[in-house]
């Protein structure tokens, strides 16, 4: 699939290239990035010029992630939104903003705008959050973003060769107003 742009009322959300890396690498200096991520830490030149020229692309190329830097229209990145396909209608979200732009919603704003993209042009019909338990920054732009929280996974996340317990979350099409592509029936309590 070719890269799609999308905005909102305040960001550019586009696919990062080489004229990204400096920035990207700048970003993920941030200690809080490279604890509640999976980007690599020390993170170095190499893994932002890998990231934006390589891992980037072939997502979008292959249709399995697909990556929006989110920007200001100045040009500033304010963070990352990923999409990764995990089975037929089922994709992952992962985010991270930049310190600076923090607590300003863009992340929360990108988010929504990805997971609307999701459900009107990839035919999903469920987007999940994961986070590590106490990632409080990643849990509250979830529930701002209208993701429901579904429980605690007992070692699910493997961060840096460290097995955690995770956070995991869905939004539906419906939460956004949007039709699913299959019928849904929620199980009765």
């Amino acid at each position: 699939m070719e890269p799609r742009t999308l905005t909102t009322g305040r960001l550019l959300l586009r696919t990062v290239g080489p004229r990204d890396a400096d920035a990207v690498l700048a970003a993920c200096q941030d200690p809080d990035i490279q604890r509640w991520t999976t980007v690599p830490s020390p993170y170095l030149p190499e893994h932002a010029r890998s990231f934006t020229e390589q891992v980037v692309p072939a997502g979008w190329a292959n249709g399995t992630m697909f990556t929006f830097g989110v920007f200001l229209p100045a040009g500033d990145l304010t963070g990352m939104v990923a999409l990764t396909m995990m089975s037929p209608g089922v994709a992952e979200i992962g985010f991270w903003g930049t310190e600076e732009h923090r607590g300003n919603g863009y992340v929360t704003e990108a988010s929504v705008a990805v997971a609307r993209w999701a459900f009107t042009r990839l035919s999903v019909d469920r987007v999940e959050w994961r986070a590590e338990v106490g990632n409080a920054a990643s849990r509250s732009v979830a529930r701002r973003a209208g993701f429901t929280l579904e429980g605690t996974l007992r070692s699910s996340i493997n961060n840096k060769g460290v097995r955690r317990d995770g956070w995991v979350g869905s939004l539906l099409p419906s939460d956004l107003g949007l039709p699913s592509t299959a019928p849904y029936i929620p199980a009765r309590p």
